[in-house]
């Protein structure tokens, strides 16, 4: 019953006089909210998002931020979430992958806009909540993806239930209940990568959503199985390969260090792994001429090839823009021709370039048993030029990660890029950042700060 144990524990730690959100984990939740907030306004104009905001038929009272129309909770968490992830621009926890923010910013703003949460609490379920997917992530690194299914959407739920469930003060058994109940409501499979459709693009929406709702139903007294972790038919039975053995020692170990401190950001708008191939390629760019190679040839970690690589030709020819984040091909030839990976990086019109076609078609593969992913990402390429000369470029972490994080500085840089390429003017980007850093500060009034963000730059 180790659901109805940690909740035991972490109603333990909440209410405990001594027990602190460490400094390191309120700085890291800042940032993540901080980014998550540029983010979910820098897609508000896509297809996406606006096919879902066309989809919400009921009217509710809560905000899809960037937005003028006002939604029901759910369908709020729903286009936030969606929009944060949308792009695949948002944080990641290295090793596994998972992304947070994406779950837990949107839940929790969803829920603060409702009711008057105290800052302590808005600390404590965001803290809580990101923590829970960091450490489920860690149960069984990479199976829950091995058996097909992505594991934002899945261990996401969890996380946005307990955040949630915090939110809305529910008692240990109450909140037992709803990491159960929601463990029925988490869903996501990868196929999207067949074609690079948007489904996964949704998946963390769906799992805040499904957080917010598994809470609410919770409290009002519906059960939920206790043994949602570990049961015979219960989350790593259903979810997650066999091959892989759960090590549930992560989650008993829950607040003994927080894992969830060191998520890593994004240089580039793509998927995580191709990002130090991207690295690879921008110091490639410096001393070579797209004219002048014959061949690009990858090295590559065994885990990532039928993500990033197969089919081959799709790779190389990614039939939409949302697909050509997760090739590395196109993000090697993006990143060496143009020289960035960013929003305006992946387009139907850069899909069409000849020169990036070209450059495409000469990109090759092989599996580098020694690679270290999981554990690392890192980036290695050898270019050979036209005369048969090779020239070796590698990236030994993901920049922004634990190795190599990115700085404050560099952080809000994207953050006001993002919301400068959203149609933001000075004044409002400035309004934005200081009320986020007021969420932060425990002498302010989270609700209304909350409102303040919900209506800075809205479309009417």
């Amino acid at each position: 019953m180790r659901s109805a144990i940690l909740a035991e524990h972490i109603a333990a730690i909440s209410t405990s006089q001594t027990a602190k959100i460490p400094e390191s984990v309120r700085q890291m939740l800042q940032r993540v909210t901080l980014d998550a907030y540029g983010l979910m306004f820098s897609a508000r104009n896509t297809d996406y998002i606006q096919a879902i905001e066309s989809s919400c038929i009921d009217n509710g009272n809560s905000t899809a931020f960037g937005h003028g129309s006002r939604f029901t909770i759910h369908d709020a968490a729903l286009i936030n979430g969606t929009a944060i992830h949308g792009e695949d621009f948002d944080d990641t926890f290295e090793g596994t992958p998972v992304h947070v923010s994406s779950v837990i910013v949107p839940t929790i703003l969803a829920i603060a806009e409702r009711k008057d949460v105290s800052p302590d609490t808005f600390i404590k379920s965001m803290a809580f909540g990101a923590e829970l997917i960091c450490r489920l992530a860690l149960v069984a690194p990479m199976a829950i993806h091995r058996q097909g299914f992505h594991p934002t959407a899945i261990l996401g739920a969890f996380g946005a239930s307990l955040t949630a469930s915090v939110a809305y003060g529910l008692s240990p058994q109450q909140t037992a209940s709803a990491l159960g109940i929601v463990g029925s409501m988490a869903s996501g499979i990868i196929e999207y990568l067949a074609e690079g459709t948007w489904t996964k693009r949704m998946h963390p929406g769906w799992a805040a959503s499904a957080g917010i709702k598994s809470a609410v139903i919770a409290k009002a007294g519906f059960k939920g199985p206790r043994t949602v972790f570990e049961g015979t038919h219960g989350l790593f039975k259903g979810f997650a390969s066999e091959s892989i053995t759960s090590d549930f020692g992560h989650l008993e170990s829950f607040g003994d260090g927080w894992v969830s401190a060191s998520l890593a950001f994004k240089p580039y708008a793509c998927g995580t792994m191709t990002q130090p191939f991207v690295d690879c390629a921008l110091q490639a760019s410096n001393i070579l001429k797209s004219e002048n190679i014959r061949e690009i040839h990858a090295h590559v970690g065994e885990g990532t090839v039928h993500r990033l690589w197969e089919p081959l030709e799709e790779k190389r020819n990614p039939s939409t823009p949302y697909g050509a984040k997760f090739s590395v091909p196109y993000c090697v030839s993006i990143g060496f021709l143009d020289g960035k990976a960013g929003l305006n990086e992946f387009t139907e019109q850069q899909l069409s370039r000849d020169d990036i076609r070209s450059l495409t078609s000469k990109i090759t593969y092989s599996v580098n048993p020694e690679d270290p992913y999981p554990k690392e990402y890192m980036g290695w390429i050898d270019v050979i030029d036209v005369e048969g000369n090779t020239h070796t470029f590698k990236q030994s972490c993901l920049r922004g990660g634990k190795q190599e994080p990115m700085s404050q500085q560099e952080l809000e840089g994207k953050f006001i890029n993002n919301l400068v390429f959203a149609g933001l003017v000075n004044q409002e980007i400035e309004s934005a950042r200081d009320c986020i850093n007021q969420l932060f500060d425990s002498t302010n009034n989270i609700r209304e700060c909350v409102k303040t963000l919900a209506v800075i730059g809205e479309k009417l």
